[in-house]
């Protein structure tokens, strides 16, 4: 874009424009960056609706976990009422229930343990009966067993007998002396199957921990050790089960999500880092960046490809113009765009208007250049010959006043048309008007339209007027009843026109001939090479005029003998 300078402000400095590729950049960009905010927003959106169903997902797989674990706890709780109600145990028959015990067990991974009221081991499965045992590792979940009177499942802990990590299933007996209580005890590995039964999403790990949030079991690729206390999801009792949380895991962050069993009160939590998780997503973002930038790459090559194909055409605009500043010939030339090819269109038709004006111009400079030799000479001519029919000075300067106007009218016309040349009726118009009678019927021109050259109206211009001189001083013009007949036609070859004059009176014709003869019959018949014919009538003079049509055609100016060509 460029800015005037202020008139009188030298100083003013015209501001440079930028390229038309910035504004191409600029137009890829506007449209681009916009395009990716949208496409970021629908990846947010669909991201958003991924995360629900892999949460649902997940739920329901941690979901199955959990019931399949509450299943095999279920299954030991029903396997530890059913031999509760073993006869022998009722008759206190404590080896016989250790043998019934064993058989049904076999190959469960299951183990009975009998108690005291002392939590002394009466039995255990584990060991042939009557091994002297001590008292049972699990006493606090023993008591709250005797309390609520009910089976009651205890948190993992390290088994004296077993040297492993176990639970128990304990059951209050009532009646059965001496045992006070039964237990079913198994190995916490054992329930390592029921969390693996079931597939968790890629990147997603889970792990089964009892109330104290030790790790009863866990799936294959945790590397947790069981008995090891899980940090996450410790103190997150107030977050709904079903609902992901944030948490630190060993530096890392992580998303934790659980199922809490009502019967148990164990948990199966499961989790995944967080980059995991927002995975698809930074792919998804990653992927969109990557076609962004391999897209604005292309579409700025493409834009500046664009740009230096209109450069291109506007810099041979520029020539265009400077050439045609220095009025230089301009041509249309063929461009890709559709609009500068029609500047270029344009421009090559004002050239062309410009050459033939300058044409036009240099014509009428030499023509003007020409003519005022001429003419100098005419006035000189005029001078004299009026001065030879002039009886005072007065009445010299008025008539010598008269006929350098009627040229000077020939000249205004040959300027105002310039090389196109003149109508023949303006110029008649032209020459006779200052001297027209009021009375309309008292002149009749009549003749088609023709247009001639500048040299042959100012010659005949200057006839026109010496005779419309003469009408005005002797002839037609001079009485009120006089008339005049101005017409003329044409056939192939000439233009003939006649200038009849219609007196009331009788014609008096003088000795002498004035200017205006020698006009009518020396310059009119040597420069247009016409035949001028002069008939006397007894009611007034008639001139008949024979121009050959060459030597009046617009494209063509006759050239009087006595003159240079202007052309050579």
């Amino acid at each position: 874009m460029a800015v005037d300078t202020a008139p009188g402000k030298s100083d003013a400095r015209v501001m440079r424009g930028r390229p038309i590729a910035v504004y191409l950049i600029a137009l890829v960009l506007a449209i681009l960056i916009p395009a990716m905010a949208v496409a970021l927003v629908l990846l947010n959106s669909a991201n958003d609706s991924q995360q629900k169903v892999l949460a649902a997902l997940t739920n329901a797989t941690v979901q199955a976990m959990g019931h399949a674990v509450d299943r095999e706890i279920t299954g030991m709780a029903t396997t530890l009422r059913v031999l509760s109600s073993s006869e022998s145990l009722e008759l206190g028959d404590l080896a016989a229930f250790h043998e019934r015990a064993l058989t049904a067990l076999a190959g469960s991974g299951s183990y009975l343990i009998a108690v005291d009221d002392q939590f002394r081991q009466l039995l255990n499965t584990r060991v042939p009966y009557g091994e002297v045992l001590q008292q049972t590792s699990d006493i606090p979940t023993a008591e709250r067993a005797l309390e609520r009177g009910v089976a009651t499942i205890s948190p993992i802990f390290f088994g004296a007998v077993a040297q492993d990590y176990v639970f128990n299933v304990w059951l209050p007996l009532s009646d059965v002396e001496p045992v006070r209580l039964v237990t079913m005890t198994q190995n916490a590995r054992n329930l390592a199957p029921s969390l693996q039964s079931r597939q968790l999403p890629a990147g997603w790990h889970a792990a089964l921990v009892d109330t104290n949030n030790a790790v009863i079991s866990s799936t294959a690729d945790t590397a947790l050790e069981i008995g090891s206390i899980l940090p996450i999801r410790q103190w997150k009792a107030d977050v709904p089960g079903d609902a992901w949380a944030q948490e630190e895991l060993n530096g890392e962050r992580v998303v934790t999500a659980e199922w809490r069993s009502g019967y148990t009160g164990w948990r199966v939590i499961a989790w995944a880092a967080s980059s995991q998780v927002q995975k698809p997503l930074q792919d998804s973002v990653l992927q969109l960046t990557l076609w962004g930038l391999f897209i604005a790459v292309c579409a700025t090559a493409v834009a500046f490809l664009i740009a230096q194909r209109i450069s291109s055409s506007v810099r041979g605009l520029r020539l265009d113009a400077q050439r045609m500043g220095r009025g230089e010939a301009v041509y249309p030339r063929t461009y890709p765009v559709t609009e500068i090819a029609e500047v270029s269109q344009a421009l090559a038709e004002a050239s062309e208007q410009r050459q033939i004006a300058d044409r036009d111009i240099r014509f009428l400079m030499r023509e003007l250049a020409h003519r005022s030799k001429n003419q100098m000479a005419v006035i000189a001519a005029m001078a004299k010959q009026t001065a030879r029919g002039a009886t005072d000075i007065q009445t010299y300067v008025v008539s010598l006043e008269r006929r350098i106007m009627g040229l000077a009218r020939s000249t205004d016309l040959l300027l105002a048309n310039g090389r196109a040349g003149v109508m023949l009726a303006e110029l008649i118009e032209q020459q006779i008007g200052p001297f027209r009678p009021p009375e309309a019927d008292r002149v009749k021109v009549e003749g088609p339209d023709l247009r001639i050259n500048p040299q042959g109206a100012q010659i005949l211009g200057m006839a026109l007027h010496e005779l419309a001189t003469n009408a005005t001083r002797y002839g037609a013009f001079a009485e009120p009843t006089g008339r005049l007949d101005l017409t003329w036609r044409m056939d192939a070859e000439n233009l003939s026109m006649r200038w009849r004059e219609h007196l009331g009176r009788a014609l008096v014709v003088g000795e002498r001939s004035g200017f205006g003869t020698i006009v009518l019959r020396t310059m009119v018949g040597g420069a247009l090479g016409a035949q001028v014919n002069r008939d006397v009538h007894g009611d007034g003079v008639e001139w008949i005029f024979e121009v050959p049509l060459t030597a009046l055609d617009p494209s063509f100016a006759a050239v009087r003998p006595d003159e240079p060509d202007p052309q050579a």
